[in-house]
């Protein structure tokens, strides 16, 4: 051996040599590189069980729900395209069949951990005209993809490649289920893990276990069972309470065969800071978490009241295609979110404007759609005026629906009808959390499943669904705005029918997050922009100074003004209002969003091209834009009162703010008593806040239009009803999501009454221990207890008129009446 080789140590080379290739992601050792943003344009091509497949080498990191993710900067997040995405591309978004690579620890909306091997694929090379195969097993979950790469599965065509994957797995599933899978404790429902035994053909009995460590059971929480000596610690739980919920409760804990899941520092799962969301339940692969009780709601309750309206079982939505790739621990859980209706002709299953927090998927019949319904304005229920003691103890009075037209069909055709073709209805209120903006009702007897919004969250969860669900809510969501937008008001109902056929498959439904700039002043003008849902604002910046334009609302437009040099008429115009030639073509402001955002979005020449095609609509642009070039140069004369702290605070959301006139408040704090004595001795209001001017903004909710605290709740307690006012319902456990998601700080969690349940001590013997509960709460607009047209509580009580309830546009009117 040379001298200079005395001291080489092989071993250490080779992890030297791991070392370049291998990151540690959240402790976790993992081969990958860096995706950037040039690599969402690089096509990659390659073969799986023989089939070829183009893909991109990059796509954009999304959350849980499928939506994309920013940075700090605003800008998207890449991520590889991993094997096992383009396998789903290829094999069931592409040919409608089931993915060939199985799955144990992995799961489509979580950060791959590659720690259970199962989704493990053979890759070969092509070595002249030969096919080498590698040496080892890679994990499809987060290998990304080569050109040119050739990947096996256990379905492959080449028998050899086949039998080698089926082997390996095989054994993997017998190892763990030896020490895993106690099939005569289970209840009778198969687990991923059992499924994918049957799956492979295992013998779960081929290992002999080791010798049984018992890891217990944690029976303390009311919700959530936990079996440790099911864990197989695949970190779907962990990544479920740090990933998705962020709520980091849940970590490993011991080390070799006595290693467990742990909640904080290994305390009892009651004892510990878990909030009982059921995420990690739901993501369990086994049955190391299981559900104790399903969620039972007051709305389910008296849905089954009606005998049109029966139990699904989890048997029945599992034949449904929607359904097919939701767990069956989910379902079961949250059986009671779903009801099956039998429908008669002639049925309203909802009414234009009306809040709900359901939607309707079509299983036979079909169904009209009417987006102008006379007895729309009807629904709003009128009472007479109470004194104080009857609207402190009064039962509200109960409305007659048939009286004021609620069963009734509006007159006319509908617009369109639907079948079961289209799936699913009525599903844009629950997923933006608006009004309806249409009434449908049956055209002949059918049947539907109305499912709850939580539903729909964990729909959008499953790649497949969720392309489905987004496919039918923009095509619809298109529909029904360019039938509303203001621009084509003075257009005949067979012109605006044109429009909306001519612009259908010529626009983009596209979602900007709150604070994301939709463009900047000065940028090129190529698209014109109208508002769907949420606020923008448009603000300017000149002589360095930033002044707001505008601010815009649902079914307003945008970006007209970058677009005007086209047309020879505004020309002048635009030399009149003293624009600078070199911004004809330019931004001549930036807009925001100041909330989630949905805009229908044209292209410039499809836009130029329709003004040509309707003479009426070019007509109205041009008046429009020659009041914005005017309105802007009188707005650059003279100095706005200052709203950005408005705009940024979400008081333009606002539908309801509680507002206290400073100068007339004693600070006697009826308001405040008023609130606790309504609400059993719970105020839902803080006399303090945001202060503007000699006002002051409490906190106390806001009814919002775009409310964030109904996004996520997992048991749907929390919705809007056909007012403005937020309800959160009785089955409600406690989790805090709402609370959390409010970012003005007006849902609190109260502690309710101790239960007692009996749980099984560490000694074997049953005991009691006391558990408090709590429970999310917020103002109802004293819904229960004062009439329509009535002031609230808080307002009735304050005997210096002090005290008002009012828009977030009104108050800021106000202000600015006040400072000029």
């Amino acid at each position: 051996m040379a001298d200079e080789d005395a001291f080489l140590d092989e071993v250490a080379l080779l992890w030297e040599e791991e070392g370049l290739f291998a990151r540690d992601v959240d402790g976790q050792l993992v081969r990958m590189e860096k995706a950037t943003e040039s690599d969402y344009t690089m096509d990659i091509t390659m073969k799986i069980d023989g089939q070829e497949i183009t893909v991109k080498k990059a796509r954009p990191s999304t959350d849980s729900q499928g939506n994309i993710l920013f940075d700090q900067n605003g800008r998207t997040v890449p991520r590889l395209t991993t094997i096992y995405d383009a396998a789903d591309e290829l094999f069931v978004k592409q040919q409608g069949g089931t993915n060939p690579i199985p799955i144990l620890c992995h799961q489509e909306h979580m950060h791959p951990a590659g720690v259970c091997r199962v989704c493990s694929v053979e890759v070969c090379r092509m070595k002249g005209d030969r096919e080498v195969p590698g040496g080892k097993l890679l994990p499809a979950c987060h290998h990304p993809v080569k050109p040119d790469m050739i990947v096996h599965t256990i379905d492959s065509p080449q028998e050899e490649s086949s039998v080698r994957m089926r082997r390996a797995i095989k054994v993997l599933g017998e190892l763990l289920a030896s020490d895993h899978l106690h099939k005569e404790e289970s209840n009778g429902v198969p687990n991923e893990l059992e499924v994918l035994t049957d799956r492979m053909g295992c013998e779960t009995k081929r290992f002999t276990p080791r010798e049984r460590h018992d890891r217990g059971r944690d029976n303390s929480s009311q919700l959530i069972s936990v079996d440790h000596n099911s864990c197989i610690l695949c970190n779907r739980c962990i990544r479920a309470c740090t990933e998705i919920k962020e709520n980091k409760v849940i970590g490993r804990t011991g080390k070799g065969y006595t290693a467990t899941i742990g909640f904080d520092l290994n305390n009892k799962m009651a004892d510990s800071s878990c909030v009982s969301c059921g995420e990690c339940m739901v993501s369990c692969p086994t049955d190391a978490l299981t559900f104790r009780n399903p969620v039972i709601s007051d709305w389910y309750k008296e849905e089954l009241k009606d005998p049109a309206n029966t139990e699904v079982t989890v048997e029945e939505l599992k034949q449904h295609r929607l359904f097919k790739a939701i767990s069956h621990k989910w379902l079961q859980w949250n059986v009671a979110s779903v009801i099956r209706r039998t429908v008669k002709k002639g049925d309203v299953l909802c009414r234009l404007g009306e809040y709900g927090a359901t939607a309707f998927i079509l299983n036979k019949g079909s169904f009209g759609v009417w987006l102008q319904d006379p007895y729309a304005g009807q629904l709003i229920k009128t009472r007479k005026k109470r004194n104080f003691l009857q609207r402190l103890f009064g039962a509200s009075p109960r409305i007659d629906n048939d009286a004021l037209g609620r069963g009734k069909v509006p007159p006319g055709d509908p617009l369109f009808t639907m079948t079961p073709e289209d799936l699913i209805v009525g599903e844009m209120t629950c997923m933006s959390d608006q009004p309806r903006t249409g009434t449908i009702a049956a055209m002949e007897d059918g049947e539907i499943f109305e499912i709850r919004r939580n539903v729909l969250y964990v729909l959008q969860r499953n790649a497949v669904s969720r392309e489905e669900l987004d496919s039918v809510y923009r095509q619809r969501a298109l529909f029904s705005h360019l039938k509303k937008i203001s621009l084509f008001a003075e257009l005949s109902k067979g012109e605006q029918d044109e429009c909306v056929n001519y612009l259908k498959d010529r626009v983009d439904l596209i979602r900007v997050d709150p604070g994301q700039n939709i463009f900047r002043q000065g940028e090129a003008a190529t698209d014109f922009y109208m508002v769907r849902l949420g606020h923008v604002k448009v603000h300017q910046s000149f002589l360095g100074q930033e002044q707001v334009l505008a601010y815009l609302r649902p079914d307003t437009h945008f970006g007209e003004i970058g677009l005007v040099s086209n047309f020879p008429e505004l020309i002048e115009e635009l030399q009149k209002q003293e624009v600078p030639e070199y911004l004809w073509r330019r931004r001549t402001a930036s807009c925001t969003a100041l909330d989630d955002v949905e805009l229908v979005r044209v292209k410039g020449r499809d836009f130029f091209e329709l003004t040509k095609k309707f003479p009426a609509l070019k007509d109205r642009f041009i008046e429009h834009s020659r009041q914005i070039l005017s309105t802007n140069k009188e707005k650059r004369k003279k100095v706005d009162v200052p709203i950005d702290e408005f705009l940024d605070q979400g008081l333009f959301n606002a539908q309801r703010l509680l507002v206290i006139d400073l100068e007339a408040c004693t600070r006697c704090d009826e308001c405040t008593r008023a609130c606790a004595d309504t609400h059993g001795g719970v105020t839902r209001l803080v006399r303090d806040g945001l202060r503007y001017d000699k006002f002051l903004v409490a906190s106390a909710c806001r009814s919002c239009t775009d409310p964030y605290c109904l996004v996520g709740c997992p048991v749907d307690s929390i919705h809007r009803d056909d007012s403005l006012e937020i309800i959160i319902e009785n089955h409600c456990i406690g989790c805090g999501q709402c609370a959390n998601n409010c970012p003005y700080g007006n849902i609190n969690m109260h502690g309710m009454d101790p239960v007692m349940p009996t749980v099984e001590s560490d000694d074997g013997k049953n005991k009691h221990v006391a558990v408090v509960q709590q429970k999310a709460t917020t103002c109802d607009l004293c819904r229960n207890v004062v009439g329509e047209g009535e002031d609230v509580s808080c307002v009735y009580a304050c005997p210096h008129n002090a005290a008002f309830r009012m828009t977030g546009p009104a108050l800021f009117d106000t202000i600015k009446a006040n400072a000029n």
